[in-house]
């Protein structure tokens, strides 16, 4: 499937910002079941390429203001042919052990009631299927609400207040499968829905886990799959704001506003005319 993928993010300062410094992970990978065929990412117009590759083995880009600025807009857009391929990710370039992946943050600890989502679960022979069943779980404990969770909201948070989205989703899975010594890493990109009813226009998160003599496995606990050829895997972390697409530090001027929009589209789409939609 061609999928093509237009992301803005805006950012405001009223006040204006006396110095802004920003690392862009934006720049999707080429692997077994994704090819990224045209890709560019533009600051305030001016086209900027990776120049780093992270501990995590994927590229990105560090940016620095030249000088006060009251607003900014960046734009990822390009085209990616995907492939279903069950969830299972090969072909990634060399990064660092699954062992990284079972390191606990702030937003994936888990407390008493997650480490019980994961009963049953360890790197076993039947791992993968309690990976499956775990998703499950978490999916039927924490019902999809949007408006009642946030960016800094922990998986315990969560759990506990009965609702949430995507990120706490995710956050969950990781904290019940690291609990239980599987390896398991934060995951942001795009998704197609398939209706249009159900298109989301920001970014979309799932999952990964480790199995032995099987590698990295995708798992959207929100949508109950492992992703398809749907999915655009943008960028990887130990938590949502490790795999943060766009992270930065802004001195001076007083508090600012980030807005974020996705476009995706399928078959032989035109960016011009996804751009075009959007200001509609």
């Amino acid at each position: 499937m061609l999928l093509v993928v237009r992301h803005l993010t805006h950012m405001r300062y009223l006040e204006g910002a006396a110095g802004l410094a920003l690392r862009l992970r934006l720049f999707p990978q080429s692997f077994e079941g994704q090819r990224v065929t045209d890709w560019h990412v533009e600051v305030d117009g001016e086209e900027i390429a990776p120049s780093i590759v992270g501990g995590y083995g994927e590229r990105f880009a560090q940016w620095l203001s030249p000088g006060h600025r009251d607003q900014l807009e960046i734009v990822a857009h390009g085209c990616i042919e995907t492939e279903d391929k069950a969830g299972i990710v090969q072909g990634l370039r060399h990064a660092c052990p699954p062992a990284i992946f079972l390191r606990d943050t702030p937003l994936t600890a888990a407390d008493g009631a997650i480490t019980a989502l994961g009963d049953g679960l360890s790197q076993g022979a039947d791992v993968l299927a309690g990976l499956h069943a775990l998703s499950a779980r978490v999916r039927d404990a924490l019902p999809y609400r949007g408006g009642i969770t946030d960016s800094g909201t922990s998986a315990a948070a969560a759990l506990a207040g009965g609702g949430g989205v995507c990120q706490d989703h995710a956050h969950i899975f990781i904290a019940a499968a690291r609990a239980r010594g599987v390896p398991a890493r934060y995951v942001a990109g795009y998704l197609l829905a398939g209706d249009e009813t159900d298109q989301q226009f920001e970014t979309h998160a799932w999952t990964e886990a480790f199995v032995e003599n099987l590698g990295w496995i995708g798992f959207d606990v929100t949508n109950g799959i492992c992703p398809t050829e749907r999915y655009v895997r943008l960028c990887t972390g130990l938590d949502a704001r490790d795999a943060a697409p766009v992270r930065g530090i802004v001195t001076g001027g007083g508090p600012g506003t980030v807005s974020a929009d996705v476009r995706i589209a399928r078959g032989e789409g035109d960016i011009a005319a996804i751009q075009q939609q959007q200001q509609q």
